[in-house]
């Protein structure tokens, strides 16, 4: 698997790391975030539930959860676990998330537990406060470790780096590529769309890009992609700009018009209808 083209490409910065131990209050739900989760699990038991699946969580196994996925903790005795935040550089024109089903757990060995421990002991401070989700994911907590991150000397981000994508490695090495290979229609259309994500895209372009009609378009992308092009594109669109709030500084027009949205009230609207609120109640929540 090549993993240094455009369309495979593994670009993680780390968010958070660290160490935690409960009793009984790992319980959280509806869990939504713009960036991605790798829980080890040292002791005890917990659960995720993640789209309605229940996972059971045991010791010396990795959990990965991607970004924008929606999701539970539950937990009712003691329980110990490494935790990793990570998120994509939203330069990139197709997450790897797209690409690929990950497994949703693996089993560690003795490499992966001391490069975890290594990557804890080499970010001082970067430990949440809060255990909260729905408190810190954008919280002063978020963007202090934003922060921390930026300043981080290039020697310290690329050592980061190189552990977070071994550790997707290994999580890669089970993964199905979400793309049947015989069906290159539709990883055209994919393509497109990735490409051409900061302007508007029509189910026409699309159509004509691989020589079919509108309504064959829709049943082929339906059915491999479990939706239509349309939320497809809008889901991406939204997701993208959630991330873009994060790392940048650009007003909500600016934002809009990136993204290929000709007006505004249309951006709003079709934001606050897949988060549940508007882009300016998102952005007041994450401090500068």
């Amino acid at each position: 698997m090549m993993i240094n083209n455009e369309k495979n490409k593994l670009d993680f910065t780390l968010l958070n790391v660290g160490y935690a131990e409960h009793q009984a209050d790992w319980n959280f739900k509806d869990i939504k975030s713009p960036f991605a989760r790798i829980h080890y699990v040292c002791e005890g038991e917990a659960s995720i539930i993640l789209q309605g699946e229940v996972i059971k969580l045991r010791p010396a196994h990795l959990y990965l959860t991607p970004a924008y996925v929606q999701h539970s903790y539950a937990c009712s005795a003691k329980f110990s676990l490494y935790y990793i935040h990570i998120y994509e550089n939203p330069e990139l024109r197709s997450s790897i998330f797209d690409r690929y089903a990950f497994p949703k757990e693996i089993k560690s060995d003795p490499l992966l537990e001391t490069l975890i421990q290594h990557l804890y002991t080499i970010n001082p401070g970067r430990e949440l406060t809060i255990y909260d989700p729905k408190s810190y994911d954008n919280s002063t907590e978020l963007m202090k470790n934003m922060a921390l991150q930026t300043a981080s000397p290039f020697a310290r981000a690329s050592e980061n780096q190189a552990i977070i994508h071994l550790l997707m490695s290994r999580f890669l090495t089970e993964a199905i590529n979400k793309i049947p290979h015989g069906e290159k229609r539709l990883l055209r259309v994919l393509e497109y769309i990735d490409e051409n994500m900061h302007q508007p895209i029509s189910i026409e372009q699309l159509a004509n890009l691989i020589f079919i009609s509108k309504d064959h378009l829709i049943r082929l992308f339906k059915k491999q992609m479990n939706t239509t092009p349309v939320l497809y594109i809008n889901q991406k669109k939204i997701e993208k700009a959630q991330l873009m709030m994060l790392v940048n500084e650009d007003n909500i027009q600016q934002l809009s018009f990136k993204l290929g949205f000709e007006n505004i009230s249309y951006f709003n609207r079709l934001f606050k209808k897949i988060t549940g609120e508007t882009p300016m109640a998102y952005k007041r929540r994450i401090p500068r």
